[in-house]
This record gives structure tokens, sequence and C-alpha cells, in this order.
């Protein structure tokens, strides 16, 4: 199994939506989340819309809308996650239990390839539906905190929903009217945590 970029977009886009609910932001846009994650916004757009039509988000449209979750985090296991994605977790056809394929092998009950291959399905498979987005949502925002680092969509980088000031960067009309301190205050303050000596 080799996880692809749609499959590791779709998990980092999940994993901030996860953080987005414990910091109460109702919704964030693809734009927020293709910006944070460097992720083209017009890809990404195609995996949410196939994680909306899966059920795993929900979207809500208008000039504030956006994506979150569509139940708990608890309840979403990274293994059916990549599944939807990626296809089967099994190396080889014949040891899917999603999706089963007869290989070319003339004896499958006695093939020590396959015997192989499935405890290689089994040990990933076991790893990744045993784990929760809850659970990499939960390691993520402990380490980011005990690295003093501001969790994203929290209520001190951005607005509530429903506010005009939500939108992560001002539109280019209106960037030239913000002043250049205060465009620099997030990074001064990140800095700052980040390196403590630092001046800007």
């Amino acid at each position: 199994m080799k996880l692809s970029k749609k499959g590791e977009y779709a998990l980092r886009a999940l994993i901030d939506l996860g953080i987005a609910a414990e910091v109460d932001r109702e919704l964030v846009q693809v734009a927020e989340l293709a910006e944070k994650e460097l992720i083209p916004i017009k890809f990404l757009e195609q995996i949410m819309q196939e994680m909306k039509a899966a059920g795993l988000v929900v979207s809500q449209r208008g000039k504030f809308g956006g994506y979150r979750l569509s139940g708990p985090a608890s309840e979403i296991s990274i293994g059916s996650v990549i599944r939807l994605i990626d296809g089967p977790l099994a190396p080889i056809g014949c040891v899917s239990h999603t999706v089963y394929e007869k290989c070319s092998c003339p004896d499958e009950t006695h093939c020590g390839l396959r015997m192989l291959m499935l405890d290689v399905r089994n040990a990933i498979a076991g790893i990744l539906d045993r784990y929760s987005l809850a659970d990499v949502v939960d390691v993520t925002t402990r380490k980011m905190k005990r690295n003093n680092i501001p969790l994203p969509f929290s209520e001190s980088r951005h607005p509530p929903s429903g506010s005009a000031r939500c939108r992560l960067l001002p539109s280019r009309g209106a960037r030239a009217t913000v002043p250049l301190e205060q465009r620099l205050a997030p990074v001064e303050g990140l800095l700052s945590n980040l390196l403590p000596d630092y001046t800007i």
C-alpha cells in the first residue's frame, strides 16, 4: 500500500476540520484549507466533493460557507478514509477483504507469497483501522500546544463564521489598506513562539 497525494491531502484536510471542530470553528472554507496545507485549490475542491458524497463532510453554500465534519471525528477511522480515496489496503488483490481479486497463482491455498502478503495486509489494516481521526487530531493539537504553536482556526486567529472578517486573507483591493504592521502581527507572534530571541 502506498498513500497517494490525493489520499494524503484528504487526510490532512480532515485533520484540519477536526482541529476546527475542537476550537469551535463551525465552517472552514476550501481556500483556507488549501492555503494552510499548500494544496492546489481545484484539486482539494474535487477531494472535498468526493468526501462529501461519501458522507464524511458536509458543506454550506454562500459567502461565509465552507465545510465541517459530518459527525464526531472519533467515528471516522483512518483506514476507512484511505480505502475511500485510494482503494484497498492490501498489497495484492488476492488478500483484500474488501475487493478480492483472484491472482495468477495456480494454488492460492498453499501460496507462500499470499500468506506473507496477508500478514502485511492485516498489519496495515490493524493500525489504520485502530486509529480514528480524533486520535490524530488529539496528538496533533497536544504537540502544537506543547510547542506553544497557536491552533489553526481558533478565535484568536479567525473571527467566527458569519463575520465579514472571516476570510483568511483580504482581497487584493483591500490588502493595500491594511497597515504592514497589522499584516505582520500574526507572523511576529508565531516567530516569537518558535524563536524567542527573534525580533522582526
